[in-house]
């Protein structure tokens, strides 16, 4: 059995206010409009099947297989969430980090988007 560590210790994330793990700040403050699809189903993904420090080690070709990726696109959608500051990874391991103070400066200016228009953009690849 693989024993899970976390790749950023310092960051293990908790649960937000509000009622769920999917913290409501990933929209609110538009971190959401900054990957594509893929990086966001990946993100799910993770986000679902993580465990309580957001650490999951699910293998790249069982990755590719759930999410109908190929490897470049599972590398890409990886790549995104690692420069967002949404994920940390060390082979084999995932870790979901949690939003706040360390990825505020990362924010995108601008007025909020309505929900129409967020679920427009990911559905065209609109980044």
């Amino acid at each position: 059995m693989t024993r899970k560590t976390p790749v950023s210790p310092d960051r293990i994330r908790t649960v937000p206010e509000q009622f769920s793990w999917v913290d409501h700040r990933l929209v609110r403050d538009r971190y959401i409009e900054r990957l594509t699809h893929k990086s966001c189903a990946l993100y799910l993904f993770l986000v679902t099947v993580a465990d309580s420090q957001g650490l999951s080690y699910y293998s790249d070709p069982s990755l590719c297989e759930r999410l109908a990726m190929n490897e470049a696109s599972l590398d890409s959608a990886r790549s995104e969430l690692r420069q967002v500051g949404l994920v940390a990874y060390r082979r084999p391991i995932y870790q979901v980090l949690p939003l706040g103070e360390a990825t505020a400066a990362k924010r995108v200016a601008g007025p909020p988007m309505a929900i129409g228009e967020i679920f427009k953009r990911l559905a065209g690849g609109v980044r």
